[in-house]
């Protein structure tokens, strides 16, 4: 509220001092012997008492009177207000100006008895008008931007809402495969179990920390693919092929949690526990000048595998790119043997 008040009294400076400039250049014929300072301090006085006018019809017009218009619409009140309110001030501004200004700033002893000529009305009613309009542009466009900054905000609350329900949604999906590739270890008595289960505390403490922040480093979410890929390693032993390659030239890029363990994931759950033969998964991950490229390639035998199924996963991962990177690129491509996907995106561009 203080710089609210300190911004109007700025305004209304600025103004005064503008009129004084223009009343100032106005008079410098009549007075041409007085001096050019005590001119301005003419014109400044005078220009001054007509603020007695100025500001309080201001104000009425626009934050009383065209308040009303909601709860008056279609009706003529708030336009023959303002008319009267505005004609009043006008009568006010030219009497002033005869009455005080002429005779006791500018010691004029020629004063013209009759206020309501025509010529002299139009004159004031244009200034009268200018400084209400000034004022209700600004009004308008300062409500404008508001109203802009408070449709970003919303939209931006909105995203992140929903950014904020996808891992939701994500979180709870891993833990639940992950918890089964540990029921199927214990069932069979499995001496990894105890591994298993100590890796998947890393990987819970990772959700419950670091998933919830905005973004962590690559060297963070590839630790997290890195412990993933081990669970299932001695989830099926010999029966699968995996082939891990990455290259990153600084760890410390920022990049969304958990935007890649939905793909590895995907793979896992696709090319190898639902295929009945030999299987294989090649994963490649490139970071180079804030460029990430992510590749992950299975083997399938079905082609419903990549689009029927893991739609949780996949969507979810999907839409948190169109969210979080508007400019990737993701490449799905599928055949009677393989199913890949390739991610291209710029990690210091993101939402």
């Amino acid at each position: 509220m203080k710089q609210r008040g300190l911004v109007h009294i700025a305004f209304w400076f600025v103004y005064l001092m503008f009129e004084s400039y223009i009343e100032f250049a106005w008079i410098s014929a009549s007075y041409a012997s007085m001096a050019p300072i005590d001119r301005f301090i003419l014109a400044v006085k005078a220009e001054s008492l007509l603020l007695i006018v100025k500001i309080p019809v201001t104000y009425i017009v626009i934050y009383f009177i065209t308040a009303i218009r909601p709860s008056f619409k279609r009706s003529v009140l708030p336009v023959v207000s303002s008319f009267v309110v505005i004609l009043v001030a006008t009568i006010l501004h030219k009497l002033l100006i005869i009455r005080i200004a002429l005779p006791y700033i500018y010691l004029d002893s020629e004063v013209t008895p009759f206020v309501f000529k025509p010529a002299f009305m139009i004159s004031s009613l244009l200034n009268v008008v200018t400084i209400i309009g000034i004022a209700m542009a600004l009004k308008y466009y300062r409500l404008l931007e508001k109203a802009r900054t408070d449709a970003k905000i919303l939209v931006k609350e909105k995203l992140e809402a929903e950014l904020n329900f996808l891992k939701a949604q994500t979180n709870p999906h891993f833990l639940f495969n992950t918890l089964n590739n540990i029921y199927a270890l214990a069932r069979k008595k499995s001496d990894d179990t105890p591994e298993v289960v100590m890796k998947l505390s890393k990987l819970l403490r990772f959700m419950l920390y670091d998933a919830r922040k905005d973004m962590i480093t690559i060297h963070q979410e590839m630790a997290v693919l890195q412990d993933y890929i081990e669970l299932e390693k001695i989830r099926y032993n010999e029966r699968l092929t995996i082939d891990f390659k990455y290259h990153i030239d600084d760890e410390t890029e920022p990049i969304a949690p958990l935007l890649l363990l939905p793909f590895v994931e995907n793979a896992f759950k696709h090319g190898a526990s639902e295929l009945r033969f030999e299987s294989f998964i090649r994963i490649r991950l490139v970071v180079r000048d804030g460029s990430l490229v992510f590749e992950v390639e299975n083997a399938a035998e079905d082609l419903q595998v990549s689009e029927d199924n893991g739609k949780i996963g996949l969507q979810n991962v999907r839409r948190q790119l169109e969210l979080i990177y508007p400019h990737h690129k993701l490449e799905i491509n599928h055949n009677e043997t393989t199913f890949a996907i390739r991610l291209q995106l710029n990690l210091r561009q993101h939402g």
